[in-house]
């Protein structure tokens, strides 16, 4: 059965965006292990719209198939170092690929449990790709939607992951036989809520005091430090600059949420954390570092806890 978005669950239409940031995913599932709890029951059952870009889009399509945060957590905890300390763009593309067809295998978007959003960048057009769960979804062209495009969850996620030129360009056929070529959503959408807003608002016709939007970034830290040979030192500047790039595309979309649907009832969690072991990027592989993120995530949840309650109790 397909899922129904533009149904509320209870009297609100609830959407939850998560933004971007590669490793930093960490501080992500550290926010949704506190909202999991306090809803006690999936997130899949709770949230209308679920969108990610990114990072982002592996905990959302795994949210909208019904996983645990904990289950996402685990394959967080065993794949991402591995992903992060490969070298070439080839060799993270590669296991990018192999973790995303042993947890997503053939799945396609008509199996998920609600309304689902992937954002990917065309690198031939330069345009937002957006694979969609659910004809609902659809602004236009209903005729011929097909959920996903006809693609596997797997294809888009690892689509929407690909931050070139640090991971590879991925190429994908969609179900009318067209051949694009995709790289990671955050050159358009880092945060993708306003994405999001706009289902809900202009394909769903939810009425903006219905919707209850809860966008989560991936938390704001203080640079690595520069160290190691010449190329090291250099393959860092390359980060830095995706990095500031990631961060002034996301920051970018909530100021322009706020102008927009300043009605909108909204939670943004989005921490800066300046002190220097909190040093980190998108490429972060130490497991220490990054259950210190994901420990910042649960603190930060504690800071929004009332709203949040508001909003989903």
């Amino acid at each position: 059965m397909d899922p129904q978005p533009s149904q509320p669950m209870n009297k609100y239409c609830r959407i939850l965006a998560l933004d971007g940031g590669g490793a930093k995913g960490f501080y992500t599932l550290g926010i949704l292990k506190e909202i999991e709890a306090l809803i006690n029951q999936p997130l899949s059952e709770k949230f209308n719209l679920i969108f990610g870009t990114s990072t982002g889009a592996i905990i959302a399509a795994l949210i909208a198939l019904g996983k645990s945060v904990d289950d996402i957590h685990l394959l967080y905890k065993k794949h991402l170092p591995s992903i992060m300390k490969a070298f070439t763009k080839s060799k993270k593309s590669k296991k990018l690929e192999i973790l995303a067809n042993e947890v997503f295998g053939n799945s396609k978007f008509d199996e998920v449990k609600t309304g689902l959003g992937i954002v990917c960048a065309r690198w031939d057009f330069e345009t937002p790709m957006i694979f969609k769960s659910n004809i609902a979804q659809a602004h236009g062209r209903k005729a011929t939607f097909v959920p996903g495009f006809g693609c596997t969850i797997s294809e888009a996620v690892q689509a929407s992951c690909s931050a070139y030129p640090f991971f590879k360009r991925k190429q994908l056929t969609t179900s009318d036989g067209n051949l694009v070529e995709l790289i990671d959503g955050g050159y358009c959408a880092n945060n993708p809520t306003l994405y999001a807003i706009a289902d809900a608002v202009m394909a769903l016709k939810e009425e903006y005091e219905d919707l209850r939007v809860i966008s989560l970034g991936v938390g704001v830290y203080p640079k690595p430090n520069k160290f190691g040979w010449p190329w090291l030192i250099q393959r860092l500047i390359s980060v830095q600059l995706l990095q500031k790039t990631l961060n002034i595309n996301a920051l970018s979309m909530d100021q322009l949420r706020t102008v927009l649907f300043k009605e909108i009832p909204t939670i943004r969690i989005n921490d800066k954390f300046e002190r220097p072991e909190m040093a980190t990027d998108l490429l972060e592989h130490n497991l220490k570092k990054l259950n210190l993120l994901y420990q910042r995530g649960r603190e930060s949840f504690a800071k929004h806890e009332s709203q949040l309650i508001e909003f989903l109790i």
